[in-house]
C-alpha cells in the first residue's frame, strides 16, 4: 500500500513538473495587450456587434464605454435586442442620446430563435448581416453587453491587428473578482482556461491550439466570409473558441499570399467584466453549462477528466496529510513538493487578480469545487437541462427545446 501511495504522488508530482515546463507556460500572465504609443498610417473601419438580452442595468456603463472610445477610423455599434423584457432597447437608445451619439448606434430587434442556432450567435449573426450590408468595415468587434471598455481597447487592438496581420485578435476581459467567492474562483477560472489553451500556443501560428474569449473578439470582416460566417459554427454553445478553431484552421492555400491564419488571445487589466457574481450559484452555473459541452458530451472524457483532476490536485495534499499522519516522510514530501509547485504555478494569475496571495494555496480546494461542476455539468446534460442561459436551454446538437 505505502509503494502504491508513494507511486500516485510522484505520478502527481511528475505532472507538475511537466506542466511548467513543457506546457506552453501557461501560467505565466504575459500575454497581454500592450498599451502603447502606436500609430496607424491607415484607420480601418470597424463596425461593433452587441448581442443584448436583458442588459438594462449594466448597458449605462458598458454601451457607454464603447461610444467614448478614442478611436479616429469609422466606428458604429450595432446592439441587437435578443427579446429582452427589461427595457433593453430603450436603455441602449438613451445612453447613446445622452452622448448625442444617436447616429452611431443602431439598435437591432433580434427575429425569432430559428431550430440550429444558439440564441447568442443568432442575435450575433443578426447584428453581422446588418452591419454588413450598412457598411463595408474592415473589421468586427464581437463584444458582449456586459463589458466596459478602456478608452483606448479599440485603438490597441485594431493596432495590434494591423502591425501583427492578425486575422483575429481577442481579449481575456479582466472578470470581477470583488467579493469572497469570486476572489476564491474567478482568478482559478482564467488559470484552467490558460491550462487548457496556452495563450503562447494559440498565439503561435504554428501550433493548431486556438481559443479566444466571447466578451471581446476583433475579426476581420475578410476573415470571418472567408469561413463561412457563424453559419459554420451556430450550434455552439463555446462560440468563441470554435470560432478562434475555425479562422486558426483555414488551409493557407486558400489565403491571399502571402498570409497564414493568425490569432492572438491575451489578458486585459483595463477592459472589464461587470458581470456579477455575488455567490457561489452563479459561477457554479457558468461552469456547469458549458464543461460537459467541452468534452464533446463523452462519457469517456468526463472519467479522465474527473481522475485527472484529483490526481493533478487532490492527490498533493492528500499525500503530504496521509504521509503526514503515517510517518510515510517520503510520500509527504513528495505530496508537499507538488503542492508547492501547483501553488507556484497559480501565484502570477493570483498576482494578476490582486487577491491575497494565501489563496494560491487554496487551489486543490478550488479544484474540488470545480470537480464538482463539472460532474454536475454532466448530470445537467443527462437531464436535459445542459446548457441552460438566460431562460434558454439547448440540446448537444444546439437546438432549443426550453
Amino acid at each position: 500500500m505505502e509503494k502504491i501511495e508513494l507511486a500516485i504522488v510522484i505520478v502527481s508530482l511528475l505532472i507538475w513538473i511537466g506542466l511548467l515546463t513543457l506546457w506552453g507556460q501557461f501560467w505565466q500572465t504575459d500575454q497581454q495587450l500592450e498599451v502603447t504609443e502606436t500609430h496607424l498610417e491607415k484607420l480601418p473601419s470597424v463596425c461593433a456587434v452587441i448581442p443584448a438580452r436583458n442588459e438594462a442595468d449594466l448597458l449605462p456603463k458598458t454601451l457607454r464605454s464603447l461610444l467614448r472610445q478614442n478611436y479616429p477610423g469609422l466606428f458604429t455599434i450595432f446592439l441587437v435586442d435578443d427579446h429582452s423584457t427589461d427595457g433593453t432597447a430603450k436603455v441602449a437608445q438613451q445612453t447613446a442620446q445622452a452622448l448625442n451619439k444617436d447616429q452611431q448606434l443602431h439598435v437591432i430587434t433580434a427575429q425569432a430563435l430559428p431550430p440550429g442556432w444558439s440564441g447568442k450567435l443568432w442575435a450575433m449573426e443578426q447584428g453581422i448581416n446588418k452591419a454588413t450590408a450598412t457598411l463595408e468595415s474592415d473589421y468586427l468587434l464581437l463584444t458582449d453587453a456586459d463589458i466596459e471598455h478602456d478608452p483606448t481597447n479599440l485603438y490597441q487592438l485594431v493596432a495590434k491587428a494591423e502591425q501583427e496581420n492578425l486575422d483575429l485578435a481577442s481579449l481575456m476581459v479582466r472578470l470581477r473578482c470583488e467579493n469572497i467567492w469570486e476572489k476564491l474562483l474567478i482568478p482559478a477560472f482564467v488559470f484552467f482556461f490558460q491550462k487548457l489553451y496556452p495563450f503562447r500556443w494559440v498565439n503561435d501560428p504554428q501550433k493548431s491550439t486556438a481559443a479566444a474569449a466571447g466578451g471581446c473578439i476583433l475579426i476581420r470582416t475578410a476573415a470571418l466570409q472567408r469561413i463561412g460566417g457563424l453559419q459554420v459554427i451556430r450550434q455552439a454553445l463555446i462560440d468563441d473558441c470554435a470560432l478562434a478553431h475555425a479562422i486558426k484552421s483555414v488551409k493557407s492555400s486558400s489565403l491571399p499570399s502571402p498570409h497564414s491564419p493568425k490569432i492572438w488571445l491575451g489578458l486585459s487589466s483595463s477592459t472589464h467584466s461587470l458581470r456579477p457574481y455575488p455567490s457561489l450559484s452563479p459561477i457554479w452555473g457558468m461552469v456547469a453549462r458549458t464543461a460537459f459541452t467541452q468534452m464533446n458530451y463523452s462519457p469517456l472524457l468526463l472519467i479522465g477528466t474527473l481522475v485527472g483532476m484529483i490526481l493533478v490536485y487532490i492527490v498533493p495534499p492528500l499525500g503530504l496529510i496521509v504521509g503526514a499522519l503515517t510517518g510515510n516522510w517520503l510520500v509527504a514530501l513528495t505530496g508537499l513538493s507538488a503542492w508547492l509547485l501547483m501553488s507556484l504555478a497559480y501565484f502570477p494569475m493570483i498576482r494578476f487578480y490582486q487577491c491575497p496571495l494565501w489563496l494560491a494555496f487554496c487551489l486543490p480546494i478550488i479544484a474540488f469545487l470545480y470537480t464538482l461542476m463539472t460532474l454536475d455539468s454532466a448530470l445537467r446534460y443527462w437531464q436535459g437541462r445542459g446548457g441552460a442561459w438566460k431562460g434558454r436551454v439547448y440540446r448537444a446538437e444546439g437546438r432549443r427545446f426550453n
